[in-house]
C-alpha cells in the first residue's frame, strides 16, 4: 500500500553499496523502516532527504516487513543541528532514545509532536539541556518506567518534602524513607520540576530558566534512573556525557 507520510528520520543504515535503510517516526503509522534505493549515491535525489533529523513528507510503499521509500520532500532540514557538534549530540541522543523505546507501528501523535518541538528547539537555541530532559521523561513514561514524581511512591500521600529513591522508583515522603536508606535528598523545587517536565508539553513553556545546581541535580537523577530501569544501551548518551565533561 502506497502511503504519503509526514515524518522525522531517526535512523539510517547503509544497505549494500548504494542503498540505505531509513527509520522514520511518522505521525500516521508510528515508527516504520524502509529501504531507500540509491540513497548513498551523491547525486541521488534521495541522498539529501534521508539524512538524520530531517522532517519531511515521504512516499512509502508500506509492507508487513521492510517497506520501500519511493521519494521524499524536505519540509524542515534542521540544518543547524548537523552543523554544530553540541546540537548534534543532543539531537542524536533523543532520537536514539526514541528509536530504542518506541515499538514499531504504534502511532503516538503527542510524542511525535514533542520530538519535533524538541528538535526545533535544539536547532534554534544554544541551551537545550532542559528541553532534552523534558522529552526524556516523556519517553520514560512511554517506555513504562517513568518515576513517580507527584506523590510518595509507597504510601501515595503528597508531602512538602521528599527524597528521591532510584530503588523504589520515585519520591519518598519522610515517613517512608526507611524503605531506601540510599534515597537522595532533593530540594522542594526538584519534584516540582520533575512534574513539569513529565506532564507539560514543550510548546506550553516559554522561557525556560532552571538554576545550574538544579539542572545538575536533575541530570544526575535521570542518568541514575535510566541506568536502573532503561534496559537499552544508548551509544549517543555516552558521547554526550563525555562531551559535557569537556565543557
Amino acid at each position: 500500500m502506497l502511503e504519503k507520510l509526514e515524518g522525522i528520520i531517526i535512523k539510517t543504515q547503509n544497505y549494500g553499496e548504494t542503498h540505505k535503510i531509513v527509520t522514520l517516526f511518522t505521525k500516521k503509522l508510528g515508527k516504520i523502516s524502509g529501504i531507500a534505493r540509491g540513497a548513498k549515491k551523491p547525486k541521488s535525489r534521495m541522498a539529501a532527504v534521508t539524512q538524520p533529523f530531517i522532517y519531511g513528507e515521504f512516499l512509502v510503499y508500506v509492507q508487513s516487513g521492510l517497506s520501500t521509500m519511493q521519494q521524499g520532500e524536505v519540509i524542515q532540514s534542521l540544518r543547524a543541528i548537523r552543523e554544530d557538534i553540541i546540537k548534534t549530540a543532543y539531537a542524536a541522543y533523543i532520537i536514539e532514545l526514541t528509536d530504542k523505546l518506541l515499538e514499531s507501528r504504534e502511532p503516538d501523535g503527542y510524542l511525535y509532536d514533542q520530538l519535533f518541538q524538541t528538535l526545533t528547539w535544539i536547532a534554534d537555541n544554544e541551551e537545550s539541556e532542559v528541553p532534552m530532559m523534558m522529552y526524556e521523561l516523556k519517553m520514560y513514561q512511554k517506555g513504562g518506567f517513568a518515576p513517580t514524581v507527584d506523590h510518595c511512591v509507597n504510601c501515595g500521600k503528597k508531602a512538602s518534602s521528599y527524597t528521591f529513591s532510584i530503588a523504589e522508583g520515585g519520591l519518598l515522603c519522610e515517613r517512608c524513607q526507611y524503605l531506601d536508606p540510599q534515597s537522595r535528598d532533593v530540594s522542594p523545587v526538584i519534584p516540582k520540576l520533575l512534574q513539569l517536565f513529565l506532564n507539560v508539553g514543550l510548546e506550553q513553556v516559554g522561557n525556560i530558566s532552571v538554576k545550574e545546581e538544579n539542572r545538575t541535580k536533575l541530570r544526575t537523577l535521570l542518568d541514575a534512573y535510566y541506568d536502573q530501569y532503561g534496559g537499552y544501551y544508548i551509544k549517543s548518551r555516552k558521547f554526550l556525557q563525555q562531551l559535557d565533561k569537556l565543557m
